[in-house]
């Protein structure tokens, strides 16, 4: 796609589908994608559809307004935000004489162009080959030529399409086998870290909630962090500290959107899977968007797909702490409301943007990083510098003792105060 295009951007409410954002959220977000691919919007609508049309979607009154459109805005692209079927597809592009993309197409070519790691690149591509290849039937007609048979059996061949198709079938096993190493390599990461003492703490929220300036706010790196729609595709670690807690791992995740495609979901498993590998999740909510309430329970029907909340309870295998952002936003009013709010539900009301509140924010995240600690003491040689070193360097050390002669020479009593997580790994140095 052309950056710079201008483009009809199209928004169908149907009447028989029932959604959780209304029409004219819907129609800024469809924008917002458009604008996040570089597209020139040269006008914007919503189209009532009583009954979906299965050749158009659209009426055919419907159809004759879109090219109106498009001819007195000279536009050269037309984008539904929505799901086309291929035969959709090349019908309004033949009735259009216009390149036309859905929801899907949109959100494709916004991840190819902002996959920046191999990796990405990889999920991305196997996505848009799963949705390509649906569509070899609105091809152009080369596609529909019969190829002549292959050694001597001879015989009729296959026709370009089908050869097409071969070989797209062929590029997504390969694809899926790489994408499952990638996945192993991932869960051997995961492993080693979930026997480092660092715990982890990741960010996920729907896109463009602010994940990536409070990534930035708290680590001082300077990941992208732009007022788009998924400006981060790739995942992002970095070491930060906490009160009372050492060094702890932030993680960064791709945002979360409504009727993310299917396609996209599957590639992009081993990357959302570090959220399960997560001691806290920050759940990064946009306060001044006034679908936030929606946008929640997007968020939270990806964490179920994920198995980390049950989706007939609601209950959550990982603790989740809820970030309302953007308050800078809002006013005063509000802000206080929000306020009163959060304190009843475990909350933290702050804004990336300014920095207002995320000291709150540390402190809540080293309470439950430290909610399970408890006071233990430990009789030890003094030769035994690798595990004195550790609790020093891991724990709370409230007392180091001399305690006596010993089997192993001179010995210490250290008192300490360790979480479960950090028992265990104490444990595993003996």
């Amino acid at each position: 796609m052309t950056r710079g295009a201008r483009a009809v951007v199209l928004c169908p409410d149907i009447r028989r589908l029932r959604y959780d954002i209304d029409p004219a959220e819907r129609l800024a977000e469809a924008e917002g994608l458009a604008l996040a691919i570089g597209v020139v919007i040269a006008h914007s609508a919503i189209l009532p559809i009583r009954q979906m049309q299965p050749n158009t979607l659209f009426g055919s009154g419907q159809v004759e307004n879109i090219a109106i459109w498009c001819e007195q805005h000279e536009a050269e692209l037309v984008i539904v935000d929505g799901a086309l079927t291929p035969i959709q597809q090349r019908n309004l592009e033949d009735r259009l004489k216009r390149k036309v993309i859905d929801r899907t197409g949109l959100i494709l070519e916004i991840f190819g162009e902002r996959a920046a790691t191999a990796e990405g690149r990889l999920q991305v591509e196997l996505a848009h080959l799963d949705y390509q290849q649906s569509r070899l039937v609105r091809s152009w007609t080369h596609l529909e030529r019969q190829r002549g048979g292959f050694g001597f059996l001879g015989g009729p061949g296959e026709t370009q399409i089908e050869a097409d198709r071969r070989m797209i079938r062929q590029r997504m096993g390969r694809l899926r086998r790489e994408l499952e190493q990638v996945r192993k390599t991932r869960a051997l990461h995961r492993d080693r870290r979930g026997r480092a003492p660092w715990p982890v703490i990741a960010l996920v929220g729907y896109t463009n909630a602010g994940k990536s300036t409070l990534f930035n706010r708290l680590t001082g790196a300077e990941v992208m962090a732009e007022d788009l729609l998924f400006a981060t595709l790739d995942p992002t670690m970095r070491a930060i500290s906490l009160p009372g807690v050492e060094k702890a791992i932030l993680s960064d995740t791709v945002g979360f959107i409504s009727d993310l495609p299917t396609q996209l979901v599957a590639a992009f498993r081993a990357t959302l899977e570090e959220v399960t590998a997560a001691d806290v999740i920050c759940h990064v909510r946009d306060m001044a968007n006034p679908s936030h309430a929606a946008q929640k329970k997007q968020v939270l029907e990806v964490l179920a797909d994920l198995d980390v909340v049950d989706g007939e309870t609601g209950t959550s295998s990982i603790p989740i702490l809820e970030v309302w952002n953007k308050c800078d936003l809002l006013d005063a009013e509000t802000i206080e409301e929000l306020r009163e709010m959060a304190a009843g539900q475990g909350a933290v009301v702050l804004s990336a943007a300014t920095g207002e509140g995320v000291d709150l924010l540390e402190a809540e995240l080293a309470r439950m990083l430290t909610g399970g600690a408890r006071e233990v003491s430990f009789l030890l040689p003094v030769s035994d510098g690798r595990r004195l070193a550790w609790l020093y360097a891991h724990g709370e050390v409230l007392a180091d003792d001399e305690a006596g002669e010993g089997d192993e020479g001179p010995m210490r009593r250290v008192t300490v105060r360790l979480n479960p997580k950090e028992m265990g790994q104490f444990a595993s140095l003996s």
